[in-house]
């Protein structure tokens, strides 16, 4: 298996978001954005002999299903092969960032990611072409090391929070202008930025009400002090790492940013959590604060608000709930 696509749940779900499953890609959209892809291979191809040096022709592609984001395709030639995300030529910006994201973490040399060759357009299709990671079985300490290695890349600080490039969450627009002040970052870009575009798309009432209520009160949940800026992966769900071919992990499909490292973490657990082991090498190597079980809810309400604005109101409920946790506690 190769890495590069995010799977997402991509119709608003009558379960918790907890417990949605990736849907499937249909043969139809397969049928798609194969022939679409078909045409952009010769620029592709010159591209990435332009790039790395070596002669490139593709002899042979095959769709890597999973996401309802981008065309995945593992594309091949001779000894070498890649993995291809496509869409609409309108989003080579989103590509662009997630490639500058990925070298970002890279330069960390804490954990693999794999590696951006080139990204461009050809008609009307835009592209990123990746390093192809070979797929293996997870090791016993495999997961151990992924906690140890995340720990590792968010001891890479920044002195403030934010990035030098906004970039996507999911295909949200992720505001990233940087700032010395954590509570106002979250406040603005994350939770504040997120309420406002639910209510665009027609999610107001209590949601709203509340909403501003705890935007007002998000400096309640750092009295003890602002946190470190670490260099974030953004978006880490299971669907986002997997295991190279010696067991090591891989992450990919970054929304890199500098901030705390709790909110990492906290989306780990967001989804049905990662393996014990997992938590118990990370708390090992980098611990969390006190208050982290509390402050975790607040990260994660940015995601289902998110997931709220891209899928519809199936996640209206659980983002209410979460805001009632939170406002419990300050008020």
């Amino acid at each position: 298996m190769s890495v590069g696509q995010s799977p997402r749940v991509c119709q608003p779900l009558a379960e918790p978001v907890e417990l949605a499953v990736r849907r499937q890609v249909s043969p139809g959209y397969v049928k798609c954005i194969w022939i679409a892809n078909m045409l952009i291979w010769p620029e592709v191809a010159e591209h990435i002999t332009t790039t790395t040096g070596r002669p490139f022709v593709a002899n042979g592609q095959h769709v890597a299903g999973g996401g309802c984001i981008n065309a995945a395709t593992v594309v091949q030639g001779g000894d070498q092969r890649y993995f291809v995300k496509s869409n609409d030529a309108a989003k080579l910006d989103m590509f662009t960032a997630e490639a500058a994201g990925l070298n970002e973490i890279a330069h960390a040399q804490a954990i693999r990611v794999p590696a951006p060759i080139c990204w461009g357009t050809s008609g009307d299709q835009a592209y990123l072409v990746l390093e192809y990671v070979e797929q293996g079985q997870p090791q016993p300490e495999s997961m151990t090391r992924l906690g140890q290695e995340l720990a590792q890349l968010h001891r890479s600080f920044s002195e403030h929070y934010g990035w030098h490039h906004d970039n996507t969450i999911g295909t949200t627009l992720q505001v990233n202008t940087p700032s010395s002040d954590w509570v106002d970052f979250w406040q603005r870009h994350r939770l504040g930025f997120q309420l406002e575009l639910a209510k665009r798309n027609g999610h107001g009432g209590k949601l709203q009400r509340r909403g501003e209520r705890l935007l007002a009160n998000v400096g309640a949940f750092f009295r003890a002090g602002r946190p470190v800026a670490s260099l974030l992966h953004g978006d880490l769900w299971s669907g986002n790492y997997t295991f190279d071919e010696h067991g090591h992990p891989v992450i990919f499909d970054p929304a890199v940013y500098y901030g705390d490292h709790e909110a990492d973490v906290a989306m780990t657990e967001l989804f049905g959590g990662f393996p014990s082991r997992f938590y118990d090498a990370y708390r090992e190597a980098y611990p969390l604060e006190a208050g982290y079980e509390v402050r975790k809810t607040l990260y994660n309400l940015y995601h289902v608000l998110n997931h709220l604005n891209l899928f519809g109101g199936g996640y209206l409920s659980q983002a209410e709930r979460m805001i009632d946790m939170l406002l419990a506690e300050v008020e």
